[in-house]
This record gives C-alpha cells, sequence and structure tokens, in this order.
C-alpha cells in the first residue's frame, strides 16, 4: 500500500501523463533523492522572504499597470508606500491578490499538511479577492458554478500563480522530497494549468531554497542558469509563447526557459528600465519572469535597490516587486528591509484583519522549522520581546 505522501505523488504523476495538467513529467527532479539540509538557517530568512513578498505587492499595488514612465510622471520615484485610499490615504501596506493569496496557500499548508487542490480551490473563492485578474476571475466563477478545480483551472501563462511560491516552500526548506515539487505543481495548477506557469513556479521555488541557506549572494548569471535547469525539464515544447510587445514582437517563438536563456544574459548591461522595454513588464509570464531574473542579476548585491527598481521601473509592478522583495528577504533576512516598512505593514490578508499575515507566518515557523538549538533560541528571544 503506498504512503499518503507518495499516492499523492503518484495520482499527480497520472494526471500529468494523461495530459488533464499541462506539463511534462519531471523524472530527473521527482526520483533524485534529495538530501536534509545540514545548514543552518535563521528563521529571519523565512520571515524576509514572506514579509519580502507582502512588502513589494504593498509599494507597487497603488500604482500597478501605469507604464513607468507614466507612473514617473504622476508621482516621481516611489520608495515609500503610498497614500492608500482604502485606508483613508494613509502611507501603510496593503495587500493586492498576491499577497491574500500566498497566505492563504501557505495557511491551507498548516491546516492540511499539503496542497490539496479542490480545497485549496474552495479557499480561493471563499473570501474576496483584491485587484483579481482576468485568469483568477474567470477561475473563481467557474468554481462557484460547481464545475471541478480541473475544470476550473485556466490554461493561461500568467503570473498569478508565481507570486504564491514563496509560501509553498516553507514546508520544506529543510527537506525537499519529491512531494515538494508536488505541492509546488499543484499549487500553480489550481489556478494556472500551464507548462509555462509551472515550469516558473518550480524554478522559482528552487531558486527561494537555495537563496534560504547561501552564505554568500549568486553570480549574476546563476539566476538564468538555475531557471533553466528546471524550467526545462517541466514545459512542454509545443507550449510556444511569442512576445505581445516591444521589438522582439513577431522576431521570437518557443518556450519561457529559452526565452529566459536567450535574452536575459543579453541585456545584463541594460537597465531595468530599457530591457523591461525590450520585453515590456506585465503579468504575462514571458515578461514577468524575464524583468524579475533581470533585476536579480543586475541589483542583487544592492537588496533595497533591486526591490524599488522593480516598483518604478516595471509595468506589473506589485507582481514582480514581490517576487524580487521575497528573493531579498530570503538571502538577507528580515533586517535588510526599512523598518518603516514593516512598522507600517498592516498584515492584512482581507479587509479589516490587521496583522493576519504575521500570525500565519509565526505559526508556519513554530510548526515547520525544526526544534534544533538555533530555532529555540530564536523563538525564546521572540517570547521575551512579547513579554
Amino acid at each position: 500500500m503506498l504512503h499518503a505522501a507518495q499516492f499523492r505523488v503518484q495520482e499527480l504523476k497520472e494526471l500529468v501523463l494523461s495530459r488533464q495538467i499541462d506539463m511534462e513529467w519531471p523524472s530527473r527532479l521527482m526520483e533524485t533523492p534529495s538530501p536534509q539540509v545540514t545548514t543552518s538557517i535563521d528563521e529571519n530568512r523565512i520571515r524576509g522572504m514572506l514579509l519580502g513578498l507582502a512588502i513589494g505587492d504593498s509599494l507597487g499595488n497603488t500604482t500597478e499597470g501605469l507604464l513607468p514612465r507614466e507612473r514617473r510622471t504622476a508621482y516621481g520615484e516611489i520608495r515609500d508606500y503610498l497614500p492608500n485610499r482604502h485606508d483613508h490615504d494613509q502611507r501603510v501596506g496593503l495587500p493586492s491578490d498576491d499577497t491574500q493569496l500566498a497566505f492563504w496557500t501557505l495557511e491551507h499548508l498548516l491546516n492540511q499538511g499539503g496542497i490539496l487542490p479542490a480545497k485549496l480551490a474552495q479557499d480561493f473563492t471563499s473570501r474576496q479577492i483584491f485587484g483579481i485578474g482576468k485568469s483568477t476571475r474567470q477561475f473563481v466563477r467557474a468554481i462557484k458554478e460547481g464545475r471541478p478545480w480541473l475544470e476550473a483551472s485556466q490554461p493561461t501563462a500568467g503570473n498569478g500563480a508565481l507570486t504564491r511560491i514563496p509560501a509553498v516552500t516553507v514546508p520544506y526548506i529543510f527537506h525537499q522530497p519529491p512531494t515538494f515539487w508536488a505541492d509546488a505543481i499543484l499549487a500553480t495548477a489550481v489556478t494556472h494549468n500551464d507548462s509555462a506557469a509551472i515550469g516558473a513556479s518550480l524554478a522559482f521555488a528552487a531558486i527561494f531554497l537555495d537563496l534560504l541557506s547561501m552564505t554568500t549572494s549568486p553570480t549574476p548569471y546563476w539566476w538564468v542558469e538555475k531557471y533553466v535547469t528546471i524550467a526545462s525539464q517541466i514545459e512542454n515544447s509545443s507550449n510556444i509563447l511569442r512576445p505581445r510587445g516591444g521589438p522582439l514582437t513577431g522576431q521570437w517563438s518557443g518556450p519561457l526557459w529559452q526565452f529566459v536563456r536567450d535574452h536575459v544574459p543579453r541585456y545584463l548591461d541594460q537597465t531595468v528600465l530599457d530591457a523591461s522595454a525590450i520585453w515590456y513588464s506585465g503579468a504575462y509570464l514571458l515578461e514577468t519572469v524575464p524583468t524579475a531574473l533581470h533585476i536579480l542579476a543586475k541589483h542583487f548585491d544592492e537588496p533595497n535597490e533591486a526591490i524599488i527598481r522593480a516598483v518604478n521601473d516595471t509595468k506589473d509592478n506589485d507582481s514582480i516587486a514581490s517576487i524580487v522583495a521575497a528573493a531579498v528577504g530570503a538571502r538577507y533576512g528580515i533586517e535588510v528591509f526599512p523598518q518603516e516598512w514593516i512598522s507600517r505593514l498592516l498584515g492584512r490578508t482581507g479587509a479589516d484583519d490587521d496583522g493576519r499575515i504575521f500570525e500565519i507566518m509565526e505559526a508556519s515557523i513554530e510548526h515547520f522549522v525544526p526544534q534544533d538549538s538555533s530555532s529555540l533560541k530564536n523563538r525564546a528571544t521572540r517570547r521575551e520581546r512579547k513579554d
């Protein structure tokens, strides 16, 4: 008889091989034993990854969708939260769908022990989603009409699922069995049943896990190499993407991982603004992924500048900034963020549940991080401050 986790992986494999989930089955990932991580990981780097996601989202979502030059004309250089009409024009950090769905996913993992896509679909559709995108709106409508999650999931290469991936990594920081990859696949496919979306999610999951245990920062070319190594195992060769804006329109077609490999290294000498103009910087993964990787490769040694560039120099700036800031937090820890970004982050996942993301984050660390001496020390410190 199969163990429950093994059954979940086997069931997923059957969905992939029958083409109900749009991806190639990554045998190398699923069948290669994963060593236990022995490196001591500071809990504040886990907090940095999760709060970075929320901070990047909040810094960007008040001007999401503006072209960079339009944004600069209206607001100048954005380096802090802007007045938010949803909280009496206070300069506070409020969530969009990126923060909401990421922390609802983490809450789901706490409650269920893994990704149960039918239950996660209900978790997503039972609450109000802020700034909901077209694909997610169609997914919500289908679930509310009573369709099963596999029918409701959208065949789209949008970036909505990618911003949830930091949450999926938390249970697996110290060990990555096949169920880790299965959870990353299911957390994506529940809303975005597309091999580019799934490939991007698994590649960034691997990136976040590596960053959490790094003692030195990666080289600029590491980002592309890591991404391509993972995503190339996932994307269907028949899944052809094409640029929808910029000078490459009509000049290139192919899978996302090839676009990343061929174009991001070529433009590392360009500014974020200029590179983003080449491949555009919207919510389409052929735009989001190259832009996020370019920013990280170019500015990772100046971490807050990386976030500022994502906020100011991209179109879908809340999602791109959430990815960039999560990566920054995973490597440098929560201490890297200006204190005012943290203190004025209200921590909502809904209209009035202030502090909820902090509660979910701490409960997750308490539940998923092994009880070694360094973890116990950090927890004792937190209890002393609270008392």
